[in-house]
């Protein structure tokens, strides 16, 4: 089965539905960027149990471009019986004008009600696709991300120095750990039994049709079960893939240092900070990704990773 019901996703964004404990000082628990397409570079095989461990490889990677976010707001929970709920927030004064493109003007209160009895602390942070040439909207996607710690209180004036300031990826993450990637997939409309569930073909001589399911299921229970593989949705699905290594982060000053001969195809140009991430992704070009600090990372990381070559050759084809 996988996963099921494969239905779309109701946004284009994958939303961060759990967060992982961690201890120690507050920092950021996810950060977003937009997937601009694919290259490789040369490394050197960090991998102590590898054929090649020490050794110069090849290795195939994902560019994602990640602008700073803004934060404008702090959102605080208070744990009940039935789960979080939110118990107050504070808003920045000073906000975005791209922001009125998803929200309303904000009242400006001056005085700020007091939060008691607080369990967690979430930034309300929102994206600046305007900072950026690849992405054709400017409408800035808004979304929550966790302050991680052991210390409420810590927490709680962490979150108060980042309102109204920007964050960047090195505030979450650094080259050589590890990420968890949460994207929606590439959408393919309505398919068929075969092409989505991967059955088998029926023998040549069977009647009618060969890319149709061979049975329903038996007469009793006398209803059609959902285990049954039958035609649907395929694609635009939220999926989340664990432990991908960050190869690089690097503020892109110059605008040659990532950048292909002719731009990457459906996206163009690196204009801000990117990451490097070790292998592929879910998600066309352009998407929104959100990477989320590791829920099942079981392998140490990595501090000493070493980038001697970046392809950066056209991938418009022959």
């Amino acid at each position: 089965m996988g996963y099921y019901p494969r239905v779309r996703a109701k946004k284009l964004q994958g939303d961060i539905r759990s967060w992982p404990e961690t201890e120690g000082n507050p920092k950021l628990q996810a950060f977003a960027g937009y997937k601009v397409g694919m290259t490789h570079v040369e490394v050197v095989d960090y991998r102590k149990s590898s054929v090649t461990a020490g050794q110069n490889i090849m290795m195939p990677v994902t560019v994602v471009e990640v602008p700073p976010l803004s934060v404008v707001g702090i959102r605080y929970y208070e744990e009940s019986e039935e789960g979080l709920f939110i118990s107050g927030e504070k808003w920045t004064k000073e906000t975005d004008k791209n922001l009125q493109r998803r929200l309303p003007p904000r009242k400006k209160d001056p005085s700020s009600p007091e939060v008691t009895n607080v369990s967690d602390v979430r930034l309300i942070v929102h994206t600046n696709p305007s900072k950026i040439t690849g992405v054709p909207s400017k409408s800035p996607e808004i979304f929550e991300i966790r302050i991680g710690g052991s210390d409420l209180s810590a927490k709680m004036k962490y979150a108060e120095e980042k309102l109204g300031k920007e964050i960047s990826f090195s505030d979450f993450s650094a080259a050589g750990n590890f990420v968890d990637v949460i994207g929606v997939t590439k959408g393919k409309g309505f398919q068929g039994h075969v092409k989505r569930f991967g059955v088998k073909l029926l023998p040549k001589k069977n009647r009618k049709h060969r890319r149709m399911i061979g049975t329903l299921g038996p007469w009793h229970p006398d209803w059609v079960r959902n285990t049954v593989p039958q035609a649907g949705q395929v694609g635009t699905h939220q999926r989340t893939v664990h432990n991908i290594r960050v190869i690089r982060f690097a503020k892109n000053e110059n605008e040659m240092d990532v950048n292909v001969k002719g731009g990457y195809p459906g996206y163009g140009l690196v204009r801000t900070d990117y990451v490097l991430l070790h292998g592929s992704i879910p998600g066309p070009n352009k998407r929104l990704i959100k990477l989320r600090e590791p829920a099942r990372q079981k392998t140490p990381a990595v501090s000493n990773l070493s980038v001697s070559y970046v392809s950066r050759e056209s991938k418009q084809g022959d």
